[in-house]
C-alpha cells in the first residue's frame, strides 16, 4: 500500500482523540486550540485523561463538562479506581451521567508516586472489570477500557493481560484502546490473540506522536512499550532541531498507519499531547477532513 492508497473513503473507518486537563491558564490555551483545530474532523469521540491515583479528577471533568457544553464533540472522560472508595468513584460516574458524558474510558489507574506497587483502595473497585461493571449497573454509558500489545508492566504475562482483558470485556466494556507500540506487527498479532481468546469488541490502536522523542522514549520506559533502535536512530542528532523531528514523526505515524490498514485496521485512536498539527495532518492524509462548521448568515 502507497500513498496513494491510503486515503480511506467516506465511512470506512473512525479517528478518536485524547487530550489531558491543563495544569495553567497557557497550557488550558493551547488545549482549547488543538481541540478547536482537531473538531471539524468530527472523530468519533474525544477521551480526557485522569491523572496518577485520580490526581486530577476535578481538571478532568472540568474540561470533559466544557467539551460536552462548548463543542459538537463526544467526550469520553477517564476514571479509574485507584485511591478511592467505591462510594467516591460512584459519585463521579454519576456526575459525569448528569454532565451529558456517555462514554467512559474506565481504568485500573497508577499510583500517585512513580514506581509504588500498585495497591487497591481497602473501599474501592479491586479490578477493572469491577469497575466496568459498577458503571454498567449505574448508567448504560459507553465503556473503553485499555489493552497492551506488550503487556502491562505489571502483569506476569501476555496470556495474563489477554485474561484480564477478557474479564473486562464479560463485565461490559464496548471497546479495547491499545496503549501505544512502535513495532506495528505487535497491533495485530495482539488483535489475533484476542480473538482467539473470544474477545471481539473493537480493539483500536493507540499512536502516540515522536515529534519530542526524548520524552516519548522517557514515557515509554515507564508503561512497558518499547523502543526499536530503529526509531531512535531517525532522531539521532535532531535534539536541538525541532522542524526536522516534526517532519520525521510525520513520516513515522504515516507509515504506522499505512501498515495497520494494510493489516485491516481502520479505526485509530491518536494520543495527541495536547498538539493538533500532526494529528490533523495524518487525518488528512485517511481522507478525513475538516466538516464546514455552520455559519450564522448576516
Amino acid at each position: 500500500m502507497n500513498l496513494k492508497r491510503l486515503i480511506t473513503p467516506a465511512g470506512a473507518g473512525a479517528v478518536s482523540f485524547e487530550f489531558f486537563p491543563p495544569k495553567s491558564p497557557e497550557a488550558e490555551t493551547l488545549l482549547w486550540n488543538a481541540i478547536r483545530r482537531l473538531e471539524p474532523l468530527k472523530p468519533s469521540f474525544v477521551s480526557v485523561t485522569y491523572g496518577a491515583g485520580g490526581s486530577t479528577r476535578d481538571r478532568t471533568h472540568a474540561t470533559v463538562k466544557r467539551l460536552v457544553d462548548e463543542t459538537k464533540l463526544k467526550p469520553a472522560a477517564h476514571l479509574t479506581c485507584v485511591g478511592a472508595s467505591k462510594e467516591t468513584v460512584d459519585a463521579v460516574i454519576r456526575d459525569y451521567w448528569d454532565a451529558g458524558v456517555r462514554h467512559i474510558v474506565a481504568l485500573r489507574g497508577d499510583m500517585p508516586e512513580t514506581g509504588q506497587t500498585y495497591a487497591s483502595h481497602q473501599e474501592g473497585y479491586q479490578t477493572t472489570a469491577e469497575l466496568v461493571a459498577a458503571i454498567r449497573a449505574i448508567a448504560p454509558f459507553e465503556i473503553s477500557v485499555s489493552a497492551y500489545p506488550e503487556k502491562h508492566p505489571d502483569s506476569p504475562s501476555l496470556e495474563w493481560d489477554i485474561d484480564v482483558l477478557k474479564a473486562k470485556v464479560d463485565a461490559g466494556a464496548t471497546r479495547a484502546i491499545t496503549q501505544f507500540a512502535f513495532d506495528t506487527e505487535l497491533f495485530p498479532r495482539f488483535r489475533d490473540r484476542a480473538r482467539r481468546a473470544g474477545i471481539n469488541v473493537p480493539i483500536v490502536p493507540g499512536l502516540m506522536p515522536t515529534t519530542n522523542f526524548r520524552g516519548v522514549a522517557r514515557m515509554s520506559k515507564r508503561c512497558g512499550a518499547s523502543v526499536p533502535d530503529w526509531l531512535a536512530d531517525l532522531y539521532d542528532g535532531l535534539d536541538n532541531d525541532l522542524e526536522s523531528r516534526k517532519l520525521v514523526a510525520s513520516a513515522v505515524l504515516i507509515e504506522q498507519v499505512r501498515e495497520l490498514k494494510a493489516e485491516d485496521f481502520h479505526d485509530f485512536h491518536f494520543y495527541t499531547l495536547n498538539q493538533a498539527e500532526l494529528t490533523f495532518a495524518v487525518c488528512n492524509m485517511l481522507g478525513i477532513k475538516p466538516v464546514a462548521q455552520n455559519t450564522v448568515a448576516a
